[in-house]
């Protein structure tokens, strides 16, 4: 039976060239039993023109994944503007129960509710796609594809890109 993991040399070259994709950096946003949640992703892109729509990478024990695959889940993608990384330590750990993640902040809501965070390169609502059965998939991450239904733009600041040293881990 065949190994199917790389020797280490190989492995860290494959952490080094997936560290060098660039990726931008978003917060997610949706409510959930009348309580705002968010989520810092990196790994976002465009899926489809027809309807518009994009795809997250969401890992398996995130509370938006369990969310999207509840039903008829609409939320909020806001692109992060270069001069937004001090956000970055605020969204980059799930908020606990009860606490507001937007406390200090003055947000606008989308029309399915979600938060819009202020002075971000833009924000996009989205409705999720149904979700294929997770035990089917493997990986530690799941597709998450939403189509697009309302967006609006903000300054046309430059958005925040994101490197890493190695994209073996976040």
């Amino acid at each position: 039976m065949a190994d199917d993991h790389p020797p280490a040399a190989a492995a860290d070259a494959i952490g080094t060239i997936l560290g060098r994709i660039p990726s931008g950096l978003f917060i997610v946003t949706w409510r959930e039993n009348d309580a705002d949640r968010t989520m810092l992703t990196s790994w976002l892109m465009q899926a489809g023109f027809e309807p518009p729509a994009i795809s997250i990478a969401v890992g398996r024990d995130r509370q938006f994944l369990k969310a999207a695959g509840c039903g008829d889940l609409r939320f909020v993608v806001n692109l992060l503007a270069d001069s937004q990384r001090g956000l970055l330590g605020r969204f980059g750990k799930p908020v606990p129960d009860g606490q507001d993640p937007f406390a200090g902040l003055i947000i606008r809501r989308s029309p399915c509710g979600a938060a819009i965070l202020p002075d971000t390169v833009g924000w996009m609502e989205c409705r999720v796609r149904p979700l294929p059965p997770a035990a089917v998939i493997p990986g530690d991450h799941l597709i998450v594809s939403g189509d697009i239904t309302v967006a609006g733009t903000g300054p046309a600041d430059a958005p925040l890109v994101h490197l890493r040293k190695s994209g073996l881990h976040y």
